[in-house]
């Protein structure tokens, strides 16, 4: 399996995880709990913010900005799409690429496109821990978006989804 399967792979995996956490979302009457929904705002953002600075564009959100759940819908789709364009159509020479950019806080680096798209993928996988928690903690089951489900999904062995 080469680096590019395996990360086509987990982005894959990633936006099935985003996608469950969006159904369990969906499933809450009434409010969101406060910090769930701005940490999974984060998450979407993020990863907004990553491909445009894979592409050389200009991210349409900032880092913390808050979504409603119809928002987070539409940028779950929006950046799902993107993150599998991107590795659909990534050849070596694309991973080993390094752009250069600046950060939240103005500061530059380097970077190397395979290792942003595997921080995306960590970082999300942290963060939606932290919804789920947070999800807990209000009352409510969180869904499970563990990478084993997903391959076992994927293969036939856990019809749960």
């Amino acid at each position: 399996m080469t680096t590019n399967d395996v990360l086509r792979n987990l982005t894959e995996y990633n936006v099935w995880a985003n996608w469950r956490i969006l159904k369990s979302l969906d499933r809450i009457e009434g409010e969101l709990p406060d910090y769930a929904q701005l940490m999974f705002s984060h998450v979407l953002n993020a990863q907004a913010i990553w491909i445009a600075r894979i592409t050389g564009t200009k991210s349409p959100v900032t880092v913390l900005q808050r979504h409603s759940l119809q928002e987070l819908h539409q940028l779950h789709e929006q950046t799902s799409a993107k993150l599998i364009e991107l590795y659909a159509n990534a050849d070596e020479a694309e991973l080993n690429r390094t752009i250069e950019y600046t950060n939240t806080q103005g500061k530059a680096y380097s970077t190397k496109v395979q290792d942003i798209l595997t921080h995306a993928i960590n970082h999300a996988t942290y963060h939606r821990g932290q919804v789920a928690r947070e999800l807990r903690l209000a009352g409510h089951e969180p869904i499970n978006s563990d990478y084993v489900t997903y391959v076992r999904i994927q293969y036939g062995q856990d019809l749960e989804i």
